[in-house]
């Protein structure tokens, strides 16, 4: 008679477990990297347009001190006082763009008597190293070599010293344009201008520094002899963990108003 054994149950080693595991590690790793990526991304993308959101403001504040320096309002008119806004067109402000020679020098008497050599906007030439924007009371150490008259720009981003946009002028801004110029609920939101006065020596124009026989040297109807160099900061939106914003966007540039001629 034939007889049957029955199978050996053949012994599993649980090597099909163990490549299940590995790839579920794989696929977590794999997630795990998309996931900072992502953020990474984010990140990048968020801090670049919180910074053309402040770039983008600080031109604002740069065009609104010409505004201010042209004595004209925002809509580019010969600028005209607000009821109940008596900064307007600098009506009750008493430091004033000059507009003679002699205001010229009673203007700047009166500037460099203050400690940051600034007054509503306007200020007389600063001393030592000009990028006071990156010297703070939190600096530490503080920079080297500071001359008498240095500031931190803790000191110049105060009411009544730096000019907020539209101050001077009558422009306005909402949340919905930039909603940086619209924040003014501290120093260091929002944005400041300060425009310096800056007298040269009428004797360059006899030089032919400025201009001179020559017909095509742009000739420069400037009555008083003066450039203005304005300094525009801006502050981005985003915060550090103390409040701080991480975004600052700085522009300057030097302006000499020309006056038509009669």
């Amino acid at each position: 008679m034939h007889r049957t054994h029955p199978r050996r149950a053949r012994s599993e080693h649980g090597i099909a477990l163990f490549v299940v595991i590995v790839f579920v590690m794989l696929s977590m790793l794999l997630a795990l990297w998309a996931s900072r990526t992502a953020l990474f991304n984010e990140l990048v993308v968020g801090n670049d347009a919180d910074y053309q959101r402040a770039f983008e403001a600080a031109q604002a504040l740069l065009q609104d001190a010409e505004l201010d320096i042209r004595g004209e309002g925002a809509n580019g008119t010969a600028c005209a006082p607000i009821s109940g806004l008596g900064d307007v067109c600098r009506t009750n402000t008493t430091d004033k763009i000059p507009q003679e020679p002699a205001d010229v020098s009673d203007l700047l008497a009166t500037l460099t008597n203050e400690p940051t050599l600034c007054r509503n906007g306007l200020c007389a030439k600063r001393a030592g190293r000009q990028d006071f924007w990156n010297y703070t009371s939190a600096t530490s150490p503080a920079p080297t070599g500071l001359q008498p008259g240095e500031v931190r720009i803790d000191q110049m981003t105060v009411t009544g010293i730096g000019a907020r946009y539209g101050q001077f002028t009558g422009a306005t801004n909402n949340t919905n344009s930039n909603p940086i110029l619209a924040d003014q609920t501290a120093g260091n939101r929002g944005g400041w201008y300060w425009i310096e006065v800056l007298p040269y020596d009428e004797s360059s124009k006899s030089s032919g520094v400025i201009t001179g026989g020559n017909t095509s040297l742009l000739p420069l109807h400037l009555t008083p002899n003066i450039v203005y160099r304005i300094t525009a900061i801006a502050y981005g939106r985003k915060t550090n963990l103390g409040g701080d914003p991480v975004t600052m966007a700085v522009l300057q540039q030097t302006y000499a108003p020309t006056r038509r001629k009669d």
